[in-house]
């Protein structure tokens, strides 16, 4: 019998009442496995957490929105993570660490660290994020460094080029086109926008767990075999603390502003704002054919959360055989990607 979770020392987040129920729907039809998940969830939030170190300098601040510095004598690449979600995936562990690795190898990564919403920002839309907080980082470095963004970051990344064009534009597994996900998904989506709409409303923000129930949606089965799994590791493995530190990630997050909710649900999601040539930034439409910078797109062939087919399809592709998370953190992760992506590097300052 697996004890409650209440009663296991509490260093992890607590699990959100829609995971537990899907737990609770498990164990009603197979009690073992159930009892698996739950034996994880309980290894992982008592799970030692890893001291991650002192931030990194801040090299520039826009706001609430920092730049920080991870340093290397080469020319400098921004990279912006995306809205949800912290930055520290790109930094994840000082074993494994794509920012700290380019650092070591010719580049001088620095990172955008968005900060959390202040009172006055619930206007702030997506656009917003790049017209205010983005490009104002962009011109304190000065010259024109590369942009480089992950997932949703790409899309801002995108929007930032056409107002401050970069040396050159990497994408990693950024969506574009927002119709070309399943329509099952977006229907999903549309319906937890709207189950949500009146509270987010209320309080003027969205809540990162609001977000983490829609990843989760994707794939229940998935995220309980995980956890199930976990619980087979040794504590102290270096498999293990990864674990923990990616889940701590895809669990924690600032919220977003309410207008960057409501644009990501309804204008993005919703209308494909981007994918249609609507998304208006800087006073025009952000269109991907108008910029003149070298592009990699990076896709990922077997990505759940953003599927190959949203990709924005401009400049060079490159497709990877692996996950969202695991193109750059897992183990093959400096081979599959942080490799291709610093002889891309050295190929612009070449050109």
């Amino acid at each position: 019998m697996v004890a409650p979770i209440d009663a296991a020392p509490q260093h992890g987040p607590r699990p959100l009442p829609l995971f537990l129920d899907m737990v609770r729907k498990l164990i009603a039809k197979d009690p073992e496995r159930g009892a698996a998940v739950l034996a994880g969830l309980a290894a992982y939030q008592r799970a030692q957490r890893r001291d991650r170190g002192p931030d990194m300098p801040v090299a520039a601040r826009s706001e609430r929105a920092v730049l920080r510095d991870y340093g290397g004598a080469g020319p400098p690449i921004i990279f912006v993570p995306s809205l949800i979600n912290p930055p520290a995936i790109l930094d994840i562990a000082q074993q494994n660490s794509m920012l700290r690795w380019l650092s070591r190898h010719g580049v001088r990564p620095l990172i955008v660290d968005w900060g959390a919403p202040l009172p006055g920002d619930a206007g702030m839309d997506i656009a917003g994020h790049v017209e205010r907080l983005l490009v104002p980082l962009i011109d304190a470095i000065g010259g024109r460094p590369a942009l480089a963004g992950y997932c949703l970051g790409g899309t801002i990344a995108a929007a930032a080029a056409m107002l401050r064009p970069p040396s050159g534009l990497a994408l990693i597994a950024t969506p574009w086109r927002f119709s070309a996900f399943p329509e099952a998904e977006r229907a999903d989506l549309a319906a937890l926008w709207q189950a949500a709409k009146a509270g987010v409303e209320a309080i003027g923000c969205l809540p990162m767990e609001v977000l983490q129930s829609a990843f989760w949606r994707l794939d229940p089965d998935r995220t309980l075999a995980k956890f199930a799994a976990f619980g087979q590791l040794d504590p102290a493995s270096e498999a293990a603390q990864i674990f923990v530190a990616i889940e701590d990630w895809a669990n924690g997050g600032a919220a977003l502003t309410l207008a960057a909710g409501r644009d990501l649900f309804e204008g993005f999601f919703g209308a494909d704002r981007p994918g249609r040539g609507e998304w208006i930034v800087g006073g025009r439409a952000v269109d991907p054919a108008a910029l003149t910078c070298p592009i990699l797109d990076i896709v990922s062939t077997s990505d759940r959360i953003v599927p190959e087919a949203a990709a924005m399809a401009v400049g060079e592709r490159m497709a990877l055989a692996a996950g969202h998370v695991g193109m750059v953190v897992g183990r093959r992760a400096e081979a599959r990607l942080w490799r291709p992506l610093l002889h891309w590097l050295s190929q612009l300052r070449h050109s």
